[in-house]
């Protein structure tokens, strides 16, 4: 008998004999290139070992055996068929083999790279590094998925505080859930990072499902710049989102707020957010206005309107000086006709109406703040106003400042969900609502202020913005700029993980950080409600046009066409 031979008889009386564990896969070689990694060797007859998969090895410590798991992060092959094998295309390799004597199934082996993760400790509820690496010889085992579904997730689904959205990419679908931790998940603030038509948009769909279920009947605010969340209204009388009934029972409230419905109040809006709002006024107008603002806060409070603001900056007079307040800037003309001009033409800016913070967060509730149609500097200013007031009540009910009298009153956490966030938080730029982003981020969870980011270009995003944010959705991204930016900002994944960034399909995702114990690539599951996202079909719309409905209808259009000899450029369409 020869030594591979042996070997094999081995290897299958190993695997027959260890029914209580997983399936053996390889053979330990030795360690890997950094001091948590080991390499295996394996023919990967079966095709279970596949890039991201876990596997283990066993370990007796401290009286106990412990299966320490790792990721597989690597592949190399050190033995392949020859070249000479595969000269004729027609003919199979492994025919070429078995004539010259080869085991076919046995020729090909691999050296596989594993990323030790550690043995699961149930007290902790962590993985743990027992710094003892395999032993050269030691078997390898694909992790049952039983077991993956207990350690790689912090909740079961159906539990809760869970969000189950999707399941172990390198697994049968179903066969390992992936389910998050909402509590770390809007307590430590979330990312959702991907490139265009990744599925982003349907992935925070998802967690908002998810977060709208009768086991969490969360508080979600979703700022919406392109309009692509209505169809969440649909979880309203949905049986997945639906417990007990129509009177005593549970199902989630969607409120959408329309563009024309986002309004500021003119007292809420600070001076900086004017200032914002009236970019490149000469330094005697931001002096004018400054004085005339302050004025009117010691006055009324934040209970004036425009007129107000327009008649203080016209009493104002800079320091009393005759030279200076006979200079337009300065007496008022051309900072007055700015100040009519902005409100004029800002639709969001309004005397007296006002987004009420109870209003728009209420347990078991989810609103959709629409503002597509408005001007990119007022949607940075109506988010930076949002923020602020939410935050500062937050703020006073924790520290029981107010009590239920108080319009401001907000007795339960929130989460905020910001789509396009490098619109409201760029690098290397200074927009009014950066600010306060960071505050919330960094501070924001010691008073139940959750915030989501969702970003196409994370590249474009705010660095300290982005790195604020511990839990990570990972999606794919092909440009470099964006994955460096990821990669110096996200600290979780390890490099093997971001260098599938590339290759992932649309609906696959990289989750990592505070509401899982380790990351993983996940598939993700699909929608109950139907995706507002979606690219315009523009071939079927096209078609559609030609249809026997439309047909009366271009022929009235025709009419009005230019002809050429009293003959329509378009007459030979029907005839």
């Amino acid at each position: 008998m020869s030594a591979a031979d042996a070997a094999i008889l081995v290897a299958d009386g190993r695997r027959a004999g260890t029914a209580a564990h997983g399936v053996c896969v390889g053979t330990v070689k030795g360690p890997g290139q950094s001091p948590h990694e080991y390499t295996f060797i394996t023919p990967n007859r079966a095709m279970l070992v596949k890039q991201g998969e876990f596997v283990y090895y066993e370990l007796a410590y401290g009286g106990e055996t412990l299966q320490v798991i790792g990721r597989v992060s690597g592949w190399r092959p050190v033995r392949l068929y020859p070249d000479t094998f595969m000269a004729d295309p027609e003919v199979p390799p492994s025919q070429v083999a078995a004539v010259l004597g080869f085991d076919s199934e046995e020729y090909e082996l691999f050296e596989v790279t594993v990323t030790v993760i550690g043995y699961y400790d149930a007290q902790l509820k962590t993985f743990v590094n027992p710094r003892l690496p395999p032993r050269s010889g030691w078997p390898v085992y694909l992790v049952p998925g039983e077991t993956l579904a207990a350690v790689l997730s912090r909740r079961r689904p159906g539990e809760v505080g869970s969000a189950q959205i999707g399941w172990l990419l390198s697994r049968p679908r179903g066969e390992v859930p992936i389910t998050l931790s909402v509590k770390d998940l809007t307590g430590t603030h979330l990312a959702i990072i991907a490139g265009t038509g990744a599925g982003k948009s349907y992935l925070a769909s998802v967690i908002v499902e998810e977060l709208m279920k009768p086991v969490n009947r969360a508080c979600v605010l979703i700022v919406d710049p392109h309009g692509e969340y209505d169809t969440l209204v649909e979880m309203q009388g949905h049986p997945a989102f639906t417990e007990g009934d129509l009177i005593t029972g549970y199902t989630p409230a969607v409120r959408v707020l329309r563009p024309e419905h986002v309004k500021v109040r003119t007292g809420v809006l600070s001076l900086h957010d004017w200032y914002y709002l009236l970019p490149d006024l000469s330094e005697r107008m931001r002096y004018v206005f400054g004085r005339a603002f302050r004025r009117l806060q010691r006055e009324r409070g934040d209970r004036f309107t425009k007129e107000d603001l327009v008649a203080a900056v016209q009493s104002i007079r800079a320091d009393g000086r005759e030279d200076e307040a006979s200079d337009p800037d300065v007496s008022g003309g051309a900072l007055t006709w700015r100040i009519q001009n902005l409100v004029e033409n800002a639709r969001i800016i309004s005397d007296y109406e006002d987004l009420q913070l109870r209003e728009l967060f209420r347990p078991g509730q989810c609103t959709v703040l629409q503002l597509n149609e408005i001007e990119q500097r007022q949607q940075q200013v109506i988010l930076s106003v949002l923020l602020r007031r939410l935050y500062r009540a937050r703020i006073d009910t924790e520290r029981r400042l107010i009590d239920e009298r108080d319009e401001r009153y907000l007795p339960y956490p929130v989460f905020v969900l910001i789509e396009e966030a490098h619109r409201f938080a760029p690098a290397n730029a200074d927009v009014v609502s950066t600010q306060i982003l960071k505050e919330i981020l960094a501070e924001g969870r010691k008073f139940g202020v959750g915030v989501g980011l969702i970003s196409q270009r994370p590249g474009k995003l705010d660095a300290d913005v982005l790195s604020q944010c511990m839990t990570q959705c990972i999606m794919r991204i092909v440009n470099p700029i964006d994955q460096n930016a990821v990669a110096s900002a996200v600290e979780s994944v390890g490099r093997d993980l971001l260098a599938e960034l590339p290759g992932l399909s649309k609906g696959q995702v990289i989750v990592s950080g505070a509401a899982l114990n380790t990351p993983v690539l996940c598939q993700v599951r699909e929608r109950l409600t139907r995706h507002g996202g979606e690219d315009k079909d523009a071939p079927a719309e096209w078609l559609a046009y030609f249809q026997d409905r439309n047909r009366e209808r271009r022929r009235e259009q025709q009419a009005f066409l230019p002809s050429d000899g009293g003959f329509s450029i378009f007459r030979s369409v029907d005839s």
